[in-house]
């Protein structure tokens, strides 16, 4: 009897075969290599300014890429995806102070400044509708208000000139209002006080008000970081001021002490206006008007309602494009800090620098980064090479400058100049500081 074999025809998995294997794991991992890959790391490497570190480099740095979504109406000379944060030049409100004073600015309205420090907003309604005149504050005057824990208003006050002040008291839920009209007295004040939190809460805790305080800052922004003040740091003001009743009017401040650790920083007002150190020496830095070793042509003007010449769309320029050629050495304008060192779609490869408090400087389109996120900088030290990256349109250096976070034309807004006190003036003035200094004591 013949035997029957059987013989199985399923077909063999070819896809486990060592083979296959090794390949699908060598594509798997050539893949992941690719994707991980920092993108044009070259041209991220960092040199010290220092000379010795001129042809050195001393690391490579990852470049944060950021994922900005191009847009027909989008300008590159507007970075929205890389914003820089916003100094401590607009108020910070103390959200357990129930007394405040503030001095209106251009485009205030009282709606908006009770609004902006948490005004209960029935009472403003209330307010503003009872009292329409209070829709005629003029920048410059002096307006304060109290609150209760709830932030109900209580009183508010307006002053309208030195003998001019109006009077808003809560009664149930109506306001009623008064005038004074007497005649302002002026009179020396020293006010002291000490860090706890920051030098603009304590300081207005202290006696100090809203556009005292920004006086001061301003005053001594190239000296001093305030944001690095410490607990245990202290404060002396001498300001006259011109008082109505409790209500200051108007008033100047004349000399300025604020010791931070074991260091002291003076501001001393001379007879021209300007404040100056207790030596008689300027306390703002100068800029260079170009960013550039040389003077450059412009490409393309500062015009806050051109063309964009990528997208064809109305975008402001908020810059000047200087036409140099990829390589060309960037300098720092001005003193100051670097705030961002990075990459971004629309500016490629750029810079901004933060100068003192009211001054900030960008630079973009580079093709290497010469400094770092952090980094203290001394004007006319070298930052960068330009280049062409980003969204550019050929070899260029695009260059910004805001003042107080608004762009202005840098080659034509007013820039501050050092200048130190001499001859006679400077002679009045060391007898101006021997009287003053005695009465800023710690």
């Amino acid at each position: 009897m013949a035997r029957l074999t059987t013989t199985s025809t399923a077909p063999k998995n070819v896809f486990f075969s060592p083979f296959f294997l090794v390949v699908g794991l060598s594509i798997t991992i050539t893949l992941l290599l690719f994707l991980w890959r920092p993108l044009n790391l070259d041209r991220t490497t960092y040199l010290p300014l220092t000379p010795q570190a001129e042809t050195t480099v001393i690391g490579k740095v990852r470049v944060e890429i950021i994922d900005d979504k191009a847009k027909k109406n989008t300008s590159s000379s507007v970075i929205t995806d890389d914003s820089v944060e916003k100094e401590e030049l607009e108020e910070i409100v103390d959200e357990k102070e129930n007394s405040i004073e503030y001095t209106v600015t251009r485009g205030d309205t009282l709606h908006d400044i009770l609004l902006r420090y948490n005004v209960n907003y029935n009472d403003i309604y209330q307010l503003t509708n009872q009292f329409k005149q209070l829709a005629n504050l003029r920048i410059g005057q002096q307006i304060s208000w109290t609150m209760d824990d709830n932030h109900n208003l209580q009183t508010f006050s307006w002053v309208i000139s030195s003998n001019n002040i109006r009077l808003y008291e809560r009664s149930g839920n109506r306001f009623i209002e008064s005038t004074e009209t007497a005649e302002a007295v002026s009179q020396n004040v020293t006010i002291q006080g000490e860090i706890k939190s920051s030098f603009t809460i304590d300081a207005r805790k202290s006696g100090l008000t809203n556009r005292e305080i920004d006086t001061i800052t301003k005053t001594l922004q190239w000296q001093l970081d305030f944001r690095k003040l410490q607990p245990g740091d202290k404060f002396v003001v001498l300001l006259s001021r011109e008082m109505h009743g409790k209500y200051s009017t108007n008033s100047q401040i004349l000399g300025v002490r604020i010791k931070n650790s074991s260091k002291d920083y003076y501001a001393i007002l001379a007879d021209d206006g300007s404040y100056y150190d207790i030596n008689g020496m300027s306390l703002s830095q100068s800029f260079l008007r170009y960013p550039l070793s040389r003077q450059a042509p412009v490409s393309s003007p500062f015009n806050p309602k051109r063309l964009h010449p990528v997208t064809g769309a109305i975008a402001p320029h908020n810059g000047v494009d200087f036409a140099v050629s990829r390589g060309t050495t960037v300098l720092a304008v001005g003193d100051g800090e670097v705030v961002i060192a990075k990459y971004s779609e629309s500016a490629g490869y750029y810079i901004a620098i933060r100068h003192g408090r009211q001054y900030l400087t960008k630079y973009m389109h580079l093709d290497k980064l010469l400094v770092k996120t952090g980094q203290q900088i001394k004007r006319g030290d070298k930052i960068a090479l330009s280049g062409n990256t980003g969204r550019s349109t050929g070899p260029h250096l695009h260059f910004e400058l805001h003042i107080n976070g608004r762009p202005v034309n840098p080659l034509k807004a007013k820039l501050p100049i050092s200048e130190g006190l001499t001859g006679k003036s400077k002679s009045v003035f060391v007898e101006k500081v021997k009287s003053i200094k005695p009465q800023l004591t710690l």
